[in-house]
């Protein structure tokens, strides 16, 4: 018999009902989405859409913040809506969140150490400060950083990059299996993206961590992933290895989202960025069509 998946998304949807009595209506934000995740092999599973496409949704139904209207998620083969009590927080502890604005994350008026010391004594029962402090400097060392260097800081003491790497240290103190990052390299410079996607990628290799990648951005979807599903108005339109899919998506939505989020001029400047704001993406058509690729090291590089 084989092992049950780690995550079971079955046949899930999510509606919403707005509006007053006489203008009553319903919004199907997911419409039957189902994938599963294996135990054996950890993974970059990215869900990719614009904006009202229901991917944020999904990522909250399964953190379990949101209760589908209809199929079942189910983690290690237990339904994840129907946890209570000390069930509920082991699950919490193994399926961690990852948030799009670091700086939103984190009260300014609180030192940001404070909140690993926190996460430690609500999943790992740590009580006094070594118990504390080992497992806070073991995670942050997992993200480039250590506890030295954020201990008494507030969150604007660090940069936009070192509190996104301090909001995954959190995320990973009770050594989870699954780590949820919705849209995490949006808010960080450009310079920073790649920084972020590789420590994704060293996260699955050495820890063992499946990510669930939320994002629009198919530049960074294509370079971390290694399976994707693309949403539209909450159905899944296209789903499967990254790079097949992105080279030559065949779903119209699919195709048109990689001609409207990737600038394809100028390619060659090694940078992943959106285009249509002040800086242009200079790298999306050369990685996607070979002529860079990744050098191990965050860099792209010139291929011949």
């Amino acid at each position: 018999m084989s092992a049950s998946p780690l995550l079971d998304v079955r046949d899930v949807s999510k509606v919403f009902t707005m509006g007053g009595v006489l203008s009553r209506k319903q919004i199907k934000a997911v419409n039957e989405v189902s994938f599963a995740l294996s135990a054996k092999k950890p993974e970059i599973f990215t869900i990719i859409g614009e904006s009202g496409s229901g991917k944020t949704t999904l990522a909250r139904m399964i953190l379990g913040s949101e209760v589908p209207t209809s199929g079942e998620l189910l983690f290690e083969g237990k339904d994840i809506a129907a946890r209570r009590g000390a069930e509920r927080l082991a699950f919490m502890a193994r399926v961690q969140p990852i948030f799009q604005n670091p700086f939103e994350a984190f009260n300014p008026l609180k030192r940001v150490d404070r909140y690993l010391a926190s996460t430690a004594r609500r999943f790992l029962n740590a009580r006094t400060e070594a118990e504390m402090e080992g497992p806070m400097d073991e995670a942050l060392q997992h993200v480039g950083l250590s506890l030295r260097e954020v201990k008494g800081r507030f969150p604007h003491e660090l940069s936009g990059g070192q509190l996104q790497r301090t909001a995954i240290a959190r995320a990973l103190i009770s050594k989870p299996s699954v780590i949820v990052a919705d849209e995490p390299v949006s808010m960080v410079d450009a310079s920073l993206r790649m920084a972020i996607v590789n420590l994704f990628k060293r996260l699955r290799n050495e820890l063992g961590v499946t990510i669930i990648y939320i994002t629009h951005d198919l530049a960074t979807a294509y370079y971390i992933s290694d399976r994707i599903i693309i949403m539209q108005k909450g159905h899944v339109v296209e789903m499967g290895p990254a790079r097949p899919i992105l080279e030559a998506p065949q779903h119209p939505y699919s195709q048109l989202l990689k001609r409207s989020v990737l600038s394809f001029d100028g390619a060659g400047g090694g940078r992943i960025t959106r285009s249509g704001r002040e800086e242009v993406d200079t790298s999306a058509e050369a990685l996607i069509k070979g002529r860079l690729k990744p050098a191990g090291d965050g860099r792209l590089v010139r291929v011949g």
